[in-house]
């Protein structure tokens, strides 16, 4: 059993940036798929960016490629979102996840191939 815990949502500008924190605990593979995703009101759930645990490779979806900043810090078992230059467009309730083992040679970018998910963390842009 894996548990996620996010936090450092909030309100912020256009423009302006927030990292999101997502504290793992429990039982995990030596190298896994930790993956954000978020959901806005209406959409569907959708990737973010992916980090490989054991290698370290990442993973971005297109609109937040050159943006948001996906890194681990292994000593505190914390994967963290610095998401920078938030658009309006960014507002959602964002989710960490825990997904299958894995080194980076294939990505898993759909929600259904996560396993343990996190409560989510509301970033708001105005």
């Amino acid at each position: 059993y894996v548990q996620l815990v996010e936090s450092g949502g909030g309100s912020v500008q256009a423009g302006g940036s927030l990292r999101l924190s997502c504290a793992v605990s429990g039982d995990t593979y030596i190298s896994y798929y930790l993956a954000w995703f978020r959901q806005a009101p209406g959409k569907e759930r959708g990737v973010v960016a992916i980090i490989a645990t054991g290698s370290g490779s990442t993973y971005y979806a297109d609109s937040m490629k050159g943006r948001f900043t996906i890194s681990q810090d292994n000593a505190n078992n914390t994967v963290y979102l610095q998401m920078n230059s938030l658009t309006p467009e960014d507002t959602a309730m964002y989710y960490c996840a825990a997904g299958p083992p894995g080194t980076g040679g294939t990505w898993y970018a759909m929600p259904n191939e996560y396993k343990y998910w996190g409560q989510g963390t509301q970033v708001t842009v105005s």
